[in-house]
């Protein structure tokens, strides 16, 4: 390939490299990564791996199309690890057949079994915990259930975004897996009977909806809490945060509905044993830690510690259900938002 293709991104003004296509991307100090996450998030941990092991790290931002993108590319493609968020993603690389089995004895040691997938074709980084949002003027209790959202007595009072958004559809998928979809269509239609609006925005304009009165529940991960806490760009988040604490559901049952952000070794990776230094080193609870530090989600490592700005809103108890358990019933899931008209 004579021509070089430069994919322009954010991640050149905080040290990390494009990458760049060329006759081979076979290199023994480099590894190259397809990442879901913003570059300025992934930045520390990518630049303490190469200070750990002199390995070079090259980033593609893809917000969409990654399957596309390394079904096209083959075995041409330059990608060697892939990072996302989200288990539905995570199983559409898999399902996809962009990906390829890893056995590392250091990975699973880090990683609880429940957070990776049984044939080693992606495995979990972060937890996310779907928790409930409420107004600390206007909701005294201090604990809640998600069988209790679709009591009558929050009519009119709270706010969600999309039923089918991936975040949404895995919490009602959990519903599901724990109750059977029976019970998960009788919760659902008693959440939708409770909206203060029609779905609407992101987990950060529910916190807004909060603020503002429209609701005095929301339904949204912590980890944008913390963003909107440290926001420099848009200070009035600051405010919105401030005014909502977090509820963690069911701590006394079955535990709070965590989704996972994680990675996988791409199928044709070049470069696979720097891939799978890499993927070792980001199952490491310091590394782990660093990550924490700056997406303020939950360390899934054991040995490693939440941000402090995570701990400020409570220690969590997560349900344990295996995040597979969870994925086989997405589809069931979106079918019975649709069912319920949750949307309209």
């Amino acid at each position: 390939m004579k021509s070089t293709i430069r994919w322009a991104i954010a991640a050149v003004l905080i040290g990390i490299s494009t990458i760049t296509a060329s006759p081979t991307f076979a290199n023994n100090n480099q590894v190259n990564i397809y990442s879901y996450r913003q570059p300025e998030l992934i930045a520390p941990v990518l630049n303490a791996f190469t200070e750990e092991t002199g390995i070079e790290t090259r980033v593609l931002n893809l917000r969409d199309g990654m399957v596309e993108r390394l079904k096209a590319e083959g075995i041409n493609s330059p990608a060697d690890v892939i990072l996302t968020v989200d288990i539905g993603r995570l199983m559409d690389i898999k399902d996809g057949g962009v990906t390829q089995p890893v056995s590392s004895t250091k990975i699973n040691a880090n990683i609880p079994e429940h957070y990776r997938d049984p044939d080693g074709n992606w495995f979990g980084l972060t937890l996310r915990a779907r928790v409930v949002l409420a107004s600390k003027e206007r909701v005294e209790q201090d604990s809640i259930t998600y069988a209790e959202l679709a009591d009558p007595k929050w009519n009119e009072r709270i706010c969600i975004r999309s039923g089918q958004h991936p975040y949404n559809i895995a919490l009602i998928a959990s519903i599901i897996a724990n109750e059977g979809e029976e019970r998960a269509k009788e919760w659902l239609i008693g959440l939708k009977n409770n909206l203060a609006r029609s779905p609407v925005g992101n987990d950060r304009a529910q916190v807004q909806g909060i603020f503002s009165g429209e609701c005095d529940l929301a339904i949204g991960y912590t980890y944008y809490m913390g963003l909107m806490r440290t926001n420099k760009n848009n200070p009035e988040q600051k405010d919105w945060e401030a005014s909502v604490k977090v509820l963690f559901p069911d701590q006394n049952g079955r535990g709070t509905h965590v989704n996972v952000s994680g990675m996988a070794m791409a199928k044709n990776a070049p470069n696979q044993q720097n891939a799978l230094a890499l993927m070792e080193f980001l199952s490491s609870p310091k590394a782990q830690e660093i990550y924490a530090e700056q997406v303020f989600e939950y360390p899934i490592s054991p040995d490693a510690q939440p941000s402090e700005i995570t701990k400020s809103y409570g220690e969590l108890v997560a349900d344990t259900l295996p995040i597979v358990e969870i994925a086989r019933w997405r589809a069931a899931a979106s079918l019975l938002v649709d069912q319920v008209g949750f949307n309209d």
